[in-house]
């Protein structure tokens, strides 16, 4: 069932056409209607991507740093944090939890032995192949009603708004990824 914008008695979504967002626009975020979509959007992705890593222990960034890791090799935990535009802390906690459920291990770096390599473990490898399906399982979550056409477009556009955002990060010193 799904809540209609007009306060009408709720109803099944129709698949035949797009459903209308159900959360009402603020009228003080009247002047910004695709920040409003892409904060409502955002917050979706991750609610159903934390659903779909949970069973496998994952929190939401630690696949990405698996993926880094895997796709990689061992990396420097400073490396790991601008690969995946994260702070110290947050990836500090995040190797800690991987390390305890054995998908990483810390080893001294050869060239800086002020430095610790992370890397990824033999048991990582089944984790990898979950990981891989649950990234499919979101992709159609996210794009499977589209056509390629639409899938492709929704990239570009997307992509030039990361741009515009980097650009404007990078001009008020917070940096960009």
């Amino acid at each position: 069932m799904s809540r209609t914008t007009n306060g009408d008695t709720p109803s099944k979504p129709s698949t035949s056409a797009p459903a209308e967002a159900t959360v009402p626009v603020p009228a003080a975020a009247h002047a910004g209607p695709v920040s409003h979509a892409i904060f409502r959007v955002a917050r979706l992705h991750r609610m159903i991507a934390g659903q779909l890593l949970r069973p496998l222990g994952l929190h939401l960034g630690q696949e990405l740093v698996m993926m880094h890791l895997w796709e990689l090799g061992p990396q420097r935990q400073t490396d790991l944090v601008r690969l995946i535009d994260s702070d110290a802390a947050t990836m500090t906690r995040s190797i800690k939890r991987l390390e305890n459920a054995g998908f990483v291990r810390r080893r001294p770096c050869p060239d800086d032995k002020r430095a610790v390599l992370i890397e990824p473990t033999a048991a990582s490898q089944a984790l990898r192949r979950e990981v891989e399906r649950i990234w499919a399982e979101l992709e159609d979550a996210s794009a499977g009603g589209l056509t390629p056409d639409q899938q492709t477009e929704a990239l570009h556009t997307l992509r030039r708004i990361e741009d515009n955002l980097a650009r404007v990060a990078a001009r008020s010193g917070e940096g960009a990824p």
